[in-house]
């Protein structure tokens, strides 16, 4: 069998555990990887220990001196507890998604509901744990009803997460639905649209000021649960994720 041979078998059984995980009941046809995807890579990034201290307790710092005892928004008032989000602050990844859910708000952790789970077996299929990488939302406070973040409480919030981000320095972001990917890229563009290729975002806040990071726009898994079709397009983008991050998919 030639190396080429090889290189469509790996991918297409890359390709059906990443379905499998992903709970897409079809077989679409596989993509042949490049190498920089095959060799794998880091799952975190390597700080000495001062360094990552230093970014767990600047984390800490901003959670519980600026995001617990945030009186921005009305928000406030409503929520049981503020949701900083989790994960290591040595993360080359972070997934960005719009808002805490009832479970969110009542356990204080985020993505922790059905579309958490699902979103945890996303991350599996991707050869990662939430260990790995860092999970939050824009909003750190649950709307009333899981309704959408208005632009008021976005303008309040988007800061503590500017923040998060530029403390954990990701060399990707994951935008989990339209609310997230259009703050973060301060666009009214659709979703449908912006998936499946990566946009540069600004820590900064202003487009082409400063470094700017890849952010992939994705689905949220909320909407996967309802629209389970979509499914096989979210595990495109995340495969370009791991291909940009030089990371293996896990072998079957």
């Amino acid at each position: 069998m030639t190396n080429q041979e090889n290189a469509i078998r790996r991918a297409l059984r890359q390709q059906l555990m990443g379905d499998r995980l992903m709970g897409v009941t079809y077989v679409p046809v596989p993509k042949v990887l490049d190498e920089r995807t095959l060799r794998g890579g880091a799952k975190v990034r390597r700080l000495d220990a001062e360094t990552l201290a230093q970014k767990e307790q600047s984390l800490r710092v901003l959670d519980e001196s600026a995001v617990r005892n945030c009186t921005k928004c009305e928000l406030s008032a409503t929520r049981t507890q503020t949701v900083f989000g989790q994960g290591s602050a040595a993360a080359r990844l972070v997934f960005v998604g719009e808002a805490p859910g009832y479970e969110e708000d009542r356990q204080g952790l985020a993505f922790v509901g059905r579309a958490g789970q699902l979103l945890s077996k996303m991350i599996v299929a991707m050869g990662l744990s939430r260990e790995d990488v860092f999970i939050c939302n824009v909003l750190k406070c649950r709307p009333p009803n899981n309704r959408d973040p208005s632009a008021d409480e976005i303008l309040a919030c988007r800061g503590h997460l500017a923040e998060q981000l530029r403390l954990i320095e990701p060399e990707v972001v994951v935008a989990l639905g339209a609310p997230a990917s259009k703050t973060l890229l301060n666009t009214a563009v659709s979703i449908g649209k912006l998936r499946g290729r990566f946009h540069d975002y600004y820590p900064s806040g202003v487009h082409g000021e400063g470094p700017s990071i890849p952010l992939m726009p994705t689905y949220h898994p909320a909407y996967l649960l309802r629209s389970p079709s979509e499914k096989g397009k979210t595990w495109d983008d995340l495969q370009l994720v791991l291909q940009l991050l030089g990371l293996a998919l896990p072998e079957l």
